[in-house]
C-alpha cells in the first residue's frame, strides 16, 4: 500500500511595509569592504581593504581627538583600525593587529599564540579610554589599558590565560572562576567588564578595568557556579539559564543577554549582583521555558527571534541582530514584558520577512546575517568630506554593523526617535 505524505506549507506572510524602521530609510552612509554590489560574497584576499565575516565593531568615543573605528576581521583572525570614523565607501583600514601586515591571515598568525596574535576574533568593547576584545578561539579576553593608535600594539592583560603564551578552553581543564571558553561577546558598563563565556554557557563580570593576568571574575550568570558548563545549568531552559549567550549589552540600568541557543534576549531589570541570579523578563518567546526559532513556525514576526547574536543599546531603544532571519529589530523603552514585540525593524520590508539579502543578491540596504551591532557618534569636524548625499553625517548617531555573510561592515544612521 502506498503512504502519502502531506506536507503543509506556510504561507507567504503579509509583509507590513509600514513597519517602522530602526536604521535610516536612505541606507548606509558607508560601507567597508565587500565586493560589488549584487554580486554574491566570496573569501576575498586580505588586504587594507577587504574583510572576511567580520562580526564584532567598535567606535571609540573620547579615546583620541578624533573618533576611531575598530573591526574584527574573523576570518582572516585580525583587527583592523581606523584612525577616523570613515566617510567614504572602501575606506582602508590604517592600523592592524594579530598579523604582521594587511597581506596575511591565518589562525595566529601561523604562529605559537602570543600577544601579538588572535584566532577568531569576536567581540569588542570600549572600557572607558581603553579597548577588549575577546579572542575566542584562543580562550581569552586581550585587554588595552588605553586604546591602540599604531598597528602591533601588545594588550597589557589577559584573561582567562595564565600568560599570552597560553591559549587551551578551560587552561586544559575543568571551568573556573579564572578560565574562558569561546568567548564572544563583551560589555563595560562604566564600573564593571561582562563577557560572554559562550562555550561554557554562561556570562562572567569583572569588578574594575582587570589589571593582573589571568584574573579570576566576580560573578557568573548561567550557572550555579564557577565550576559548571551545562547546557541550560542541567536542565530544561529557564529564567537561570543559557545555551549559547553571545551579544551583551547595558540598558536602562540593567543588562540584556542575547542568547542565541535559546533564540531569545534576557533582560535584568538591574545589573545582578548575585551568582547564577533570574532574568526578569526575555524577548523572543513566550515564556522562559520555550526555546524554538522564530516560536516553531517558518516565518518571523515581530516578536520572535533566530539565533539572534548581537546587541547594543541606546537610551531609548535596545537594537538586536536577529542573525539568522537577517534583520535588525528594535525594542522601545517601555517593553519590559516577556514575549514583549519589537517595535521597529531594519534589513528587511517587514516583520514577517526574512532572507539572505531579502532572498536576492546584497544591495547597499539589505543584511546576511548580521553578527555584531555597536551605537556611537562621529566627529561632526568632518563634513568635509561628505557628499551633498551624506551631508548630516557627523551630526547623526551611527549603528555600525558586521554584516558578516556580506564580507563588510556599515555605518548606518539611526532613524528619528531610536537614540
Amino acid at each position: 500500500m502506498n503512504t502519502v505524505l502531506k506536507v503543509r506549507l506556510s504561507p507567504t506572510p503579509t509583509i507590513d511595509a509600514e513597519a517602522p524602521p530602526l536604521l535610516s530609510p536612505q541606507g548606509p552612509h558607508v560601507v567597508l569592504g565587500g565586493g560589488q554590489l549584487g554580486e554574491l560574497a566570496t573569501p576575498v584576499v586580505p588586504s587594507a581593504h577587504t574583510m572576511f565575516g567580520p562580526r564584532g565593531t567598535c567606535l571609540l568615543q573620547k579615546t583620541t581627538a578624533h573618533v576611531a573605528l575598530w573591526v574584527a576581521d574573523t576570518g582572516h583572525h585580525r583587527l583592523l583600525g581606523w584612525r577616523h570614523c570613515p566617510t567614504q565607501d572602501g575606506t582602508p583600514a590604517d592600523w592592524v593587529i594579530g598579523q604582521p601586515d594587511f597581506a596575511h591571515e591565518g589562525r595566529n598568525a601561523k604562529r605559537p599564540v602570543s600577544d601579538n596574535t588572535l584566532n577568531v576574533p569576536t567581540g569588542l568593547c570600549q572600557c572607558g579610554s581603553g579597548l577588549a576584545v575577546a579572542d575566542a578561539w584562543n580562550h581569552r579576553v586581550l585587554v588595552w589599558w588605553h586604546a591602540p593608535q599604531d598597528s602591533h600594539v601588545p594588550p597589557d592583560v589577559v584573561l582567562g590565560q595564565a600568560d599570552f603564551s597560553q591559549g587551551e578552553a578551560n587552561r586544559g581543564g575543568a571551568p573556573q572562576a579564572d578560565t574562558l571558553f569561546w568567548p564572544y561577546g563583551l560589555m563595560w558598563d562604566g564600573a564593571c567588564l561582562w563577557v560572554a563565556d559562550t562555550g561554557n554557557r554562561r556570562v562572567l563580570m569583572w569588578q574594575g578595568l582587570p589589571q593582573q593576568h589571568g584574573e579570576s571574575a566576580a560573578l557568573v550568570l548561567g550557572q550555579t557556579d564557577f565550576s559548571r558548563r551545562d547546557e541550560n545549568g542541567g536542565g530544561d531552559a529557564g529564567a537561570r539559564s543559557m545555551r549559547w549567550p553571545h551579544g551583551l549589552a547595558c540598558w536602562r540600568g540593567g543588562l540584556a543577554v542575547a542568547d542565541a541557543g535559546n533564540n531569545r534576549i534576557m533582560i535584568w531589570r538591574r545589573s545582578p549582583h548575585e551568582n547564577n541570579q533570574p532574568c526578569d523578563a526575555l524577548y523572543g518567546q513566550t515564556d522562559m521555558s520555550q526555546v524554538d526559532h522564530n516560536r516553531a513556525r517558518y516565518w518571523p514576526d515581530a516578536a520572535s527571534l533566530n539565533m539572534p547574536y548581537g546587541l547594543c543599546a541606546t537610551s531609548r531603544t535596545l537594537l538586536v541582530a536577529d542573525t539568522a532571519n537577517s534583520r535588525l529589530l528594535g525594542w522601545d523603552h517601555s517593553a519590559w514584558l516577556c514575549g514583549a514585540p519589537a517595535t521597529r525593524v531594519s534589513g528587511q520590508a517587514g516583520f514577517a520577512a526574512k532572507g539572505d539579502n531579502r532572498w536576492q543578491m546584497p544591495v547597499r540596504d539589505s543584511l546576511c546575517w548580521p553578527y555584531g551591532i555597536h551605537v556611537g557618534c562621529s566627529e561632526s569636524d568632518a563634513l568635509g568630506n561628505h557628499t551633498d548625499q551624506h551631508a548630516e553625517y557627523g551630526k547623526e548617531t551611527l549603528a555600525v554593523i558586521a554584516d558578516s555573510g556580506n564580507n563588510r561592515v556599515v555605518l548606518w544612521a539611526l532613524a528619528e526617535g531610536v537614540a
